[in-house]
C-alpha cells in the first residue's frame, strides 16, 4: 500500500482542487449548483481517485484509479473551456490554470505508463 500523500501527482492535484475551489467562488449564483458544482467534483476527483487507488492492493487496481483520474481531469479541462468562454474566467487564470492541469495530465500518463510496464 502506498501513501498517497507522498505522490507528487496526488500533491499537485490537491492543489489543483484547491485552487479550482477558488477560482469557482466567483461565479455567477446561478451556477452554484451547475458549473461550479461539477468543476469542484472533476477537481477533487483526481486527488480522490489517486488516494484510492493508493490503498488497492494491486498495480492492476492501482492503474484503474488512475485511468479515473485521467478521466476526470479531461472533464475539468473541458469545464474549464467552458468557464472561460463563458467570461467566468479571465485570460490569464484559464491559462495558468489549463498548464498545471495538462501537466498533471501528463504525469497521470507516465504514471500510467509505468505501472503497466511492471504490470
Amino acid at each position: 500500500m502506498r501513501n498517497f500523500r507522498e505522490l507528487q501527482i496526488w500533491n499537485r492535484s490537491h492543489q489543483l482542487t484547491l485552487e479550482i475551489y477558488r477560482i469557482t467562488r466567483g461565479f455567477p449564483k446561478a451556477e452554484a449548483y451547475g458549473l461550479v458544482s461539477q468543476m469542484r467534483r472533476s477537481a477533487s476527483s483526481i486527488p480522490t481517485n489517486i488516494a484510492e487507488g493508493c490503498g488497492r492492493n494491486t498495480e492492476k487496481d492501482f492503474a484503474r484509479f488512475l485511468d479515473n483520474a485521467s478521466g476526470s481531469a479531461s472533464e475539468l479541462e473541458y469545464q474549464l473551456i467552458l468557464a472561460y468562454d463563458l467570461a467566468y474566467i479571465p485570460q490569464d487564470t484559464y491559462e495558468k490554470t489549463n498548464t498545471e492541469l495538462t501537466e498533471i495530465k501528463r504525469m497521470l500518463n507516465a504514471f500510467l505508463q509505468k505501472l503497466r510496464a511492471n504490470h
